[in-house]
């Protein structure tokens, strides 16, 4: 454990400032990306890449991934991508810690001026405040650093715009104010922020505290011998430490009579169980401040005399940005990992959603075909208009003499009744209509069963409850279906009569009633066998459907006309389905999970990783 003198350790040493640093004076360069292939290029690509993404469907790793990604882009945005650009800019030490542990009145002391807010009300930092030496104004006021902060030059715009909640603004979510001043008594090339409570009772003012110490260059971290050991302090001391972010602490309001002694040893093992043994310490005693509310300069000499040895030597100075910038590089790959795992979530959940909505409609398929080939449909109401059509008895009995006799009696009883055949037909079609509607209506019930049993499917039909019944144009769309197929099919017969051989045996009987025969032999295609007294009837009628229809095109032509009958209404079967399926698919679309955003990420990630060294080779 240090008291004093120690530097921060450090992977590297930085420039010597040049005429044109920010500690001259002059104004800071226009942030760019920098060229192609860069770190700070990478980094911005990542920076946009990870702005624009969106992790809709809430699953398990969504919620995390969302504050990861937030957290990152503004570390990105605040920090790391300003400081690139200028890695030999003024230090930001960034002085946190929780309620009550002194940081503004350490402040005060270090500068010799009641410039930060200090008391008893809480909480007293209501928008952070930012000292620096004149000469460093030009660096600080403008918004490289932290830019979504509006700089102010006093606390009037504080107390009158932001009403105590660390500066944030009501109606700009994300963004607040920082007012920077300048303080003779510090030395060119270093700034302290005072920044809000990192345990306070205003989440505004944690949510900035968090932000502000994401873009330290140093944290000093404040505690006292009355709080040191709680877990708010340390969970923030782990992160700084994941991050590779160079930190000191200050151990304040150290009561007498050998207290230190006690608590001195107890912190420092605390350090190194922490994996923070090499952090620089300082002890502060409990002691009575001054009129103005300052500390004595012999109590603060040896902090104040560490820091200003920091910010003289350029290479001190320097090696700690470059171990503050390194390590918030470093982490990156942590968060991308993070990021591309929840990334691929998505993709898997949305693929998983996909397949349920495929299952449920190849069923309703397989549902409609089954009705189609098992004769289901020349049953009831469509049986006994054929019944009607054709005739019982004549039938039965033409099944015994030649075909030209058969065929002599079905053409009788369909040209002699035309209404009879219409009737067939509209019921035909009706039934038809009920299996597809049937079908449909259950399929859209069986994606959404499967969808309400997913997380990510449950949010989307509670944002769209519709999905779990068929459109609402189904039965317009399922009644076009099936007279687009009843002309289809007269269009393929009035086709394949064109041929002048088959017109000569075919002249006889109206393209109509054939075309009614082939739709028979479509729906009764397998297996047609049916129970009971429609024996008779139903096997009699279909075996002569079969045997006119042969008698007029022949044998193979017959099987021919039944299969591409049979195919067109699959086809059209399948178009209404993807119709009905696409409802859900674009529900899932308009989640917005981009399948190529976890190799993306993973992609940046090891091009920054190349460009790394980018950090430790800059003069």
């Amino acid at each position: 454990m240090t008291t004093q003198g120690e530097s921060v350790s450090a992977r590297s040493t930085g420039p010597t400032p040049s005429s044109d640093s920010p500690s001259s004076g002059s104004p800071p360069r226009p942030r760019e990306p920098g060229p192609a292939g860069s770190l700070p290029a990478r980094l911005t690509e990542l920076r946009d890449t990870v702005r624009a993404t969106r992790f809709a469907l809430p699953l398990p790793s969504a919620e995390r991934a969302g504050a990861v990604a937030a957290t990152m882009v503004a570390q990105l945005d605040d920090y790391l991508l300003p400081r690139l650009e200028r890695l030999d800019a003024p230090l930001l030490v960034v002085v946190g810690g929780s309620t009550g542990a002194g940081k503004s009145t350490l402040v005060n002391s270090l500068v010799r001026t009641p410039i930060s807010p200090a008391g008893v009300l809480r909480p007293t930092t209501r928008a952070p405040v930012l000292v620096c030496h004149p000469a460093d104004m030009s660096w600080f006021s403008r918004s490289n650093l932290l830019p979504t902060l509006t700089r102010t030059s006093g606390p009037g715009a504080d107390a009158t715009a932001h009403s105590g909640s660390a500066g944030l603004r009501k109606d700009r979510p994300g963004t607040g104010a920082l007012q920077v001043v300048s303080a003779q008594a510090l030395v060119p090339g270093l700034a302290l922020l005072d920044a809000p409570d990192i345990d306070s009772i205003v989440d505004a003012n944690r949510q900035l505290a968090g932000q502000l110490l994401a873009a330290a260059d140093l944290w000093l971290f404040v505690t006292t011998a009355a709080r040191y050991a709680d877990a708010v302090p340390w969970t923030l001391l782990h992160t700084a430490r994941n991050r590779g972010t160079a930190v000191a602490l200050v151990l304040d309001r150290v009561p007498g009579g050998g207290a230190v002694n006690e608590i001195g040893p107890h912190l420092k093992q605390m350090l190194e169980e922490h994996r923070l043994g090499e952090v620089p310490l300082f002890v502060l005693p409990e002691t009575r401040l001054d009129s103005q509310g300052l500390l004595a300069e012999a109590q603060i000499g040896p902090l104040r005399d560490w820091l200003g040895r920091l910010a003289r030597d350029s290479e001190a100075r320097a090696a700690v940005v470059r171990q503050t910038v390194g390590g918030a590089i470093d982490a990156l790959t942590v968060d991308v990992v993070i990021l591309a795992a929840a990334a691929e979530d998505q993709v898997a959940a949305a693929g998983t959603l996909g397949e349920a909505v495929h299952q449920a409609y190849r069923a309703a398929t397989e549902s409609v075909e089954k009705g189609i080939h098992d004769g289901a449909l020349l049953r009831g109401e469509v049986l006994a208009r054929w019944q009607e059509l054709v005739g019982t008895g004549d039938i039965m009995r033409a099944l015994q003499a030649r075909v030209g006799k058969v065929r002599d009696r079905v053409v009788a009883a369909i040209t002699g009744r035309p209404a009879p055949g219409e009737r067939f037909q509209e019921a035909l079609g009706s039934g038809l209509a009920v299996l597809l509607k049937a079908a449909a209506t259950d399929a859209a019930e069986r994606a959404g069963t499967a969808w309400r049993a997913h997380p990510a499917g449950a949010a989307l039909l509670d944002a769209a409850p519709e999905l779990v019944h068929p459109s609402d144009d189904l039965d317009e769309r399922v009644g076009r279906l099936t007279r687009d197929w009843q002309r289809a099919v007269l269009e393929l017969v009035r086709t394949e009569a064109g041929d002048k051989r088959v017109m000569a045996r075919a002249s006889a009987y109206a393209v109509n009633a054939t075309g009614l025969l082939v739709m028979v032999s479509v729906f009764a295609a397998t297996a047609f066998i049916p129970t009971g007294a429609e024996i008779a009837v139903a096997g009699g009628t279909t075996i002569a459907a079969q045997k006119v229809l042969e008698a007029i095109f022949g044998d193979q032509a017959v099987r021919a006309l039944a299969e591409r009958a049979r195919q067109d209404l699959g086809e059209r079967v399948a178009e209404l389905f993807a119709t009905e399926s696409d409802r859900f698919r674009a529900a899932l679309t308009g989640a917005g999970v981009d399948a190529e955003l976890s190799p993306r990420l993973r992609a940046l990630s090891a091009e920054i990783h190349q460009a790394r060294p980018e950090v430790d080779r800059t003069p």
